[in-house]
């Protein structure tokens, strides 16, 4: 067994923290750049666009680059291009130079990059939990921690550098932050074991070669899973509801109440204080819960009342509660799903495994808010409310339903897929990934729900 260090764990924690930073400063200051330089709203929505679909689709695709080159490598190699083409938008327009089209190619590269690099840093999780012997619940807790921190502090932090000292120095903040975050996984990240994948005991003839063999083994493995396939399905639906909630109907509550742009920060931030409150105490005792209860409870609690609550008449106070309450339970989400997904994955598969399934959960978010407005632009905004709540407690309690729910609460015993040999899974950091070369949201093991 390896010497025990916590510094592999907390050197991706940090880099995750500071490179979600940085993504969610830019989700603030790069759509008010475009704003105040173009003040075209249409060009903005095009900017945001251009970043959002190469995020999907790149990482659906860089799987088996992230499995054969290493999640660490790949980490550090994309937080570097990430800081270039932010620093370069900004220096091209400190001198004059940028136009509209060539910062849309380097949105596109930001979200390129942004892609594999948050991949990356997930799939190192499990290795470093390994090393300091802590327990997937606990490791993916705390993963879970510092993205729902970065979710909170990065928006308030964007706007606050926006305000202050404009969009430009905004710029250059979020390359800061992609480059220390290269720099922090350079440091302190877990690097490639000795022995990878394709040395370990049966897998060296078995491992395909060539790119398209190589996810094609992805897609085996995933659709040999019939539990990670339900898990995936069920947030892929939950993610699109979420998306229209957070993109549309929140915002249309707050004008049709008359409660105005104030409630909409005051939900997010009761919503975001709660969800890390929830995350700090999965990551504390998650692995001592009864995995399968706690998850449909949490999603109980953020789903479907939230949606409620907006559609009758009552004080801003009561749909605040509702949502902290729904924050809270929303924090011990992505801790199980991490968890789940570190232990049925062997490590040599989990970049194209990952990968896949994130673009697939994911799938249904561009969708959100355009199906949202045109439901309430037919129907109404109660209604559509009401119809989105009862799909969500629909969607979350009949899936649960599914025998496959059952294995989430015991380890799943070792079998052969995929053309990949799998070691059998303890449910503990320590023996479950001996024989994988890496390891790594919300997002995920990013099988997670957007957050609400």
């Amino acid at each position: 067994m390896t010497e025990r260090s916590r510094r592999p764990l907390a050197g991706v924690l940090a880099a995750m923290a500071v490179s979600l930073t940085g993504t969610r400063i830019s989700a603030v200051a790069l759509p008010w750049f475009v704003l105040v330089t173009t003040g075209s709203t249409a060009r903005t929505g095009l900017v945001v666009l251009c970043e959002m679909a190469p995020y999907v689709l790149v990482k659906a695709f860089t799987g088996p680059l992230v499995d054969r080159a290493g999640p660490r490598t790949v980490s550090w190699l994309t937080d570097v291009a990430s800081a270039a083409a932010v620093a370069t938008v900004g220096l091209l327009h400190l001198v004059d130079v940028l136009s509209f089209w060539l910062l849309l190619l380097l949105v596109a590269v930001i979200g390129a990059a942004r892609g594999p690099g948050d991949l990356s840093k997930e799939i190192m999780v499990p290795e470093a939990a390994e090393r300091a012997r802590v327990p997937l619940e606990r490791a993916a807790g705390l993963a879970g921690v510092t993205e729902r921190l970065a979710s909170t502090v990065g928006p308030a932090a964007g706007g606050a550098v926006v305000a202050l000292l404009g969009a430009q120095a905004a710029l250059f903040a979020i390359a800061c932050c992609f480059a220390s975050g290269s720099a922090v996984i350079v440091v302190l990240a877990p690097r490639r074991r000795t022995s990878g994948p394709e040395d370990g005991p049966g897998t060296a003839a078995a491992e395909p070669a060539g790119y398209w063999r190589r996810l094609a083994a992805g897609f085996r493995f995933l659709r040999g899973d019939p539990l990670l396939l339900t898990v995936i399905a069920m947030v892929g639906v939950t993610n699109l509801l979420d998306a229209a909630f957070a993109t549309l109907l929140l915002p249309v509550w707050a004008r049709e109440s008359g409660n105005g742009p104030a409630a909409i920060g005051l939900a997010n931030s009761a919503l975001g204080i709660a969800a890390v409150a929830g995350s700090l105490v999965a990551a504390a005792i998650g692995h001592r819960m009864r995995r399968r209860a706690v998850f449909f409870a949490g999603f109980l609690l953020a789903g479907a009342p939230r949606f409620l609550i907006l559609a009758v008449d009552v004080p801003l106070w009561a749909v605040l509660g509702v949502f902290a309450l729904g924050g809270f339970g929303a924090g011990f989400l992505n801790p199980i799903l991490g968890a789940l997904n570190f232990e049925r994955v062997p490590g040599e598969l989990r970049g194209r495994v990952n990968a896949l399934g994130d673009s697939l959960a994911w799938a249904g978010i561009p969708l959100g808010g355009l199906l949202a407005g045109a439901a309430v632009a037919s129907f109404g905004l109660v209604p559509v409310l009401l119809a989105c709540g009862a799909g969500y407690f629909l969607t979350t309690n009949l899936t649960g339903l599914r025998p496959e729910w059952r294995e989430m609460d015991r380890p799943r015993p070792s079998r052969r897929g995929s053309g990949n040999s799998r070691t059998g899974n303890s449910g503990t950091s320590s023996g479950s990934e001996s024989e994988s070369s890496e390891a790594e949201p919300g997002t995920t093991a990013d099988l997670s729900p957007v957050r609400p």
